[in-house]
């Protein structure tokens, strides 16, 4: 059976095990196994911050070892960009051969949400306040995701829906084809 790490800020949220088990269930209907990465229970007795931390973050490498896919969601987090965990485990996923699989309920161009920010035009280009400039190609996340979606034959769905599980739902369909 095809496993998927299932991948996104959502692991931050209050109701995140219902989350997960309703995007594992999703999975399971159309005959693949999503995995999340709270599943697995790890002792963090004893252990200082940064122990407990370092243990997560193996524990969610060693997961992704043994998935097939990954299937993430890169919605804005904490500003204008995606939850860098998740851009990590894009980036690990790719170099082990993962296909890439994203989505977000954000449609707004990268570009755009800088454009939103407190920046400024110099030498043709946005910058930000403190004068770097704003990817501007036309994307709706950094190039180096968006090129891991592509480089991986993977793809890529954003749509505004009441239903915050409906993009998740569209981008498991295209995985299925």
């Amino acid at each position: 059976m095809i496993r998927i790490y299932l991948a996104g800020p959502e692991v931050f949220l209050k109701d995140a095990i219902e989350i997960g088990e309703k995007k594992k269930k999703i999975c399971k209907d159309y005959g693949f196994e999503g995995i999340f990465p709270i599943d697995v229970e790890i002792n963090l007795d004893g252990l200082s911050g940064s122990e407990a931390a370092f243990k997560i973050s193996e524990s969610n490498m060693a997961l992704i070892r043994e998935c097939d896919i990954i299937v993430a969601n890169i919605m804005p987090f904490r500003g204008i960009h995606m939850d860098v965990g998740t851009a990590f485990e894009i980036g690990y996923g790719t170099a082990l051969g993962k296909r890439i699989y994203c989505y977000s309920e954000n449609t707004e161009l990268l570009h755009s949400r800088g454009c939103d920010l407190d920046g400024a035009y110099s030498d043709d280009k946005l910058r930000d306040l403190e004068g770097f400039a704003f990817e501007d190609w036309g994307l709706h996340e950094n190039l180096m995701i968006e090129g891991a979606i592509n480089f991986t034959s993977g793809d890529f769905i954003c749509g505004t829906y009441v239903d915050p599980l409906t993009n998740f739902k569209h981008i498991i369909k295209l995985i299925k084809k």
